[in-house]
């Protein structure tokens, strides 16, 4: 009899702290809408993964050839601003597709290495570019969402992201090509407030396809670098998004 009683206390008490951890929930059937939409800001982080091609031969001007040894690196991250929209069709209870059509503006900061030609001081020799980038992207991805929780509701996404570079072609040494695809793998929770929706996310994204511009070399006007140009043979961007959404 005493073990029944215990027990029965023990299960009062589990149901009464379960029913003080439930709240109040607000927009209880937003999540039930076909279409969302809604807006989104938030910053991003740009780098790009180079491939350096190692020791190249070079034609000099009085004819004879010299060995050059050049490296390339992105040496640090680039903040930059993101802003679009979103569209958010509901496919089940856990699962949405998400089209947000954003704007990336940001730049990638690169250093080249010359390793073969020193500076008086005995110094390798460096120089810079910073290659400003101003994306359109139209990311497609599947947005898998857990149980709502109170007014909180964790999920993953992942997709692809078409982009498209709007920056004008220039002379510096590296140039980006006009498109390039990326896979997105990203985290967020949905904030559900009294008034409105708001979605903090964290995005990962990878490029999938090589996004520099192989015949930039030939159209720079001084001969004197393209050998900086051809000392990369491939480049990958990536990017780290951390956007806010408001439904």
């Amino acid at each position: 009899m005493k073990r029944t009683l215990l027990m029965l206390i023990l299960c009062l008490t589990a149901l009464q702290m379960t029913a003080q951890m439930r709240k109040v929930q607000n927009k209880p059937y937003t999540d039930l809408r076909p279409l969302h939409l809604g807006i989104l800001v938030g910053m991003n982080l740009q780098d790009i993964e180079l491939e350096n091609i190692g020791p190249q031969t070079i034609l000099q001007e009085d004819g004879t050839m010299k060995t050059e040894t050049i490296v390339c690196d992105d040496d640090r991250w680039n903040a930059g601003f993101s802003v679009g929209v979103l569209a958010d069709l509901r496919l089940s209870q856990h699962l949405n597709l998400r089209f947000t059509p954003t704007m990336h503006f940001g730049a990638k900061h690169l250093t080249f290495y010359n390793l073969t030609d020193l500076t008086p001081e005995g110094k390798l020799m460096e120089l810079t570019q910073d290659m400003k980038s101003t994306y359109i992207s139209f990311p497609v991805g599947l947005k898998f969402s857990a149980e709502r929780w109170n007014n909180y509701r964790p999920y993953m996404i992942a997709g692809l992201n078409q982009m498209i570079n709007l920056t004008s072609k220039n002379q510096d040494f590296l140039q980006l090509k006009r498109t390039d695809t990326m896979l997105e793998i990203g985290l967020g929770c949905d904030l559900y407030l009294p008034f409105f929706k708001l979605i903090p996310e964290l995005k990962f994204c990878y490029s999938l396809t090589n996004a520099l511009d192989s015949e930039h070399a030939n159209e720079l006007q001084d001969m004197n670098k393209r050998m900086y140009t051809n000392a990369v043979r491939s480049g990958y961007t990536k990017m780290i998004v951390l956007t806010f959404y408001f439904e």
